[in-house]
């Protein structure tokens, strides 16, 4: 934060995504399987647990966090926004996000009987989340 000829400043963190090619995005995310990442994850909502949570709203697992992605589930998986920094569209396609008042964002995963569009776990909301599968996956 400055002054700058009367006027106050300040610094504003903000992040610029683009589909222009450029190197950090052919780096493969490094991933364990579903099973290590439930018994050695670093993240207490993951270890331990049998599985990953459902959604009650969305066709999809919760993957709360972008270093537990498990190399091995064929599935769509519900990821943090934050994930958008480290995508690699090789490793992975993006096929949808969680609804905004019903517009058709999650490409078919929302339950629209459940009138509510954030993702729901356990009848509890959790933050807005991108739907990805594993480019192997869908080839």
């Amino acid at each position: 934060d400055k002054v700058i000829d009367g006027v106050a400043m300040k610094n504003v963190p903000s992040v610029w995504f683009t589909n222009l090619d450029h190197g950090r995005r052919h780096r493969p995310l490094p991933l364990m399987t579903m099973e290590d990442n439930l018994k050695y994850s670093k993240h207490k909502q993951l270890k331990g647990k049998e599985s990953y949570d459902r959604y009650d709203n969305y066709d999809a697992i919760e993957v709360p966090f972008t270093d537990a992605i498990p190399s091995d589930y064929d599935g769509v998986m519900g990821v943090p926004i934050s994930f958008l920094d480290k995508y690699n569209p090789e490793q992975f396609e993006i096929v949808g996000a969680t609804e905004s008042e019903g517009r058709g964002f999650s490409g078919g995963l929302w339950d629209e009987t459940s009138k509510v569009s954030q993702p729901v776990i356990r009848k509890k909301r959790v933050y807005k989340r991108i739907f990805i599968k594993h480019r192997r996956a869908a080839q």
